[in-house]
């Protein structure tokens, strides 16, 4: 089913190569793209042998991570309303194989472009190709960044760098994430996570109650990073 009125306005605003295409190219993709809707917690895309096509978030927001061969799980990025996941078209990127995958963080809501169609379109449109490169050049950015964190920054830097921007998402200090969750993002142990959090919370950093923290002191973990 093809997107709505209010859905295809969207897409239009979110996509700075639109005025570019020629009117087939923008039919095609108006006709192309649908709109699903996921619930918290729920898997959309599977390491790279599943080639869903070009996410665009309208709603809600997404975790992008790894996944270790022991099945630890790291998160090299987020997605919120407006930003684009290539990565979730990577089998029509050459040389490129990307085991990623994508879980809803909150309710979600997506454009999705199928890959035949944005493929078509990347090698058809210069504007679509320019903004195609772009776009992996600033994944891998992120990916880069995570894994600097993760070889060369110590852990209390770290976690305190993850509460910072969980703080920063939610809008508040209170945290409703649990110690394995936190492990989970960070790819570290829950035990490792938990002995952290009650140093934090000895040095007047963070607050512990069950099944979440609050931060109490933002300029002490700052001075952290």
């Amino acid at each position: 089913m093809a997107v709505t009125k209010t859905e295809l306005a969207f897409m239009k605003d979110s996509f700075p190569f639109w005025n570019s295409l020629t009117e087939r190219q923008k039919a095609l993709l108006e006709q192309s793209a649908v709109c699903t809707s996921y619930d918290k917690g729920q898997r959309l895309h599977d390491g790279a042998q599943d080639c869903m096509g070009l996410i665009l978030v309208m709603s809600g927001h997404l975790r992008a991570f790894i996944l270790s061969d022991t099945g630890k799980e790291i998160t090299i990025y987020r997605l919120f309303e407006r930003d684009v996941c290539i990565f979730s078209a990577s089998c029509m990127l050459k040389n490129i194989s990307f085991d990623i995958y994508i879980e809803a963080e909150q309710d979600t809501r997506i454009i999705l472009v199928p890959t035949a169609v944005y493929n078509e379109l990347n090698q058809t449109a210069l504007a679509v190709s320019n903004y195609t490169s772009q776009l992996i050049s600033s994944r891998f950015s992120d990916v880069m960044w995570v894994m600097e964190q993760v070889l060369f920054m110590s852990f209390d830097r770290r976690l305190a760098n993850f509460l910072l921007e969980q703080a920063a998402i939610a809008g508040g200090d209170t945290l409703n994430i649990t110690h394995e969750t936190i492990a989970k993002n960070m790819g570290s142990a829950r035990e490792v996570v938990t002995r952290m959090l009650k140093y934090f919370q000895s040095e007047g950093m963070v607050s512990l109650f069950r099944g979440g923290i609050t931060i109490t002191d933002h300029k002490k973990l700052e001075k952290l990073l």
